[in-house]
């Protein structure tokens, strides 16, 4: 049974190889004797190779999509931080402006306030001193 499985296996095994994909096709003649088996580990061999070739390009592949995700995220990343800078600077910025507006005003309203106490202070003592020296008895 196990002898007719591997004929079986043998006589449809199909390779295909290089670059140019040429096949193989073995058939059950080819495969009698030590021949045969001598060209399966060939052929088993060959396939090892593939596999671990195509798995040594989707590790590199892999290495550089992820170098390049952590590229972006980088240039992503000083985006938004002199994106964060710019407003900070703009919003201390615009509290300095505040400030100084306040500033202005207020020095304004008390050069205001000083003017017309000074105007309204001179009727106060008027009013005071006829007040003081005008006695009812």
């Amino acid at each position: 049974m196990e002898v007719f499985k591997r004929d079986l296996i043998l006589s449809s095994l199909i390779y295909l190889y290089n670059s140019d994909i040429v096949g193989l096709v073995a058939t059950m003649d080819s495969f009698k004797g030590q021949g045969g088996i001598q060209m399966l580990l060939t052929a088993e061999q060959e396939a090892q190779h593939i596999v671990s070739s195509a798995r040594n390009l989707k590790m590199a592949r892999l290495k550089q999509a992820k170098e390049e995700a952590e590229k972006d995220v980088a240039l992503f990343r000083s985006q938004m931080e002199t994106e964060y800078q710019n407003k900070i600077s703009e919003s201390s910025g615009s509290s300095d402006n505040t400030v100084k507006r306040l500033e202005e005003e207020t020095d304004k309203r008390i050069k205001a306030l000083t003017k017309s106490t000074s105007m309204v202070s001179k009727e106060i003592i008027e009013i005071l001193m006829k007040h003081v020296t005008s006695v009812k008895i």
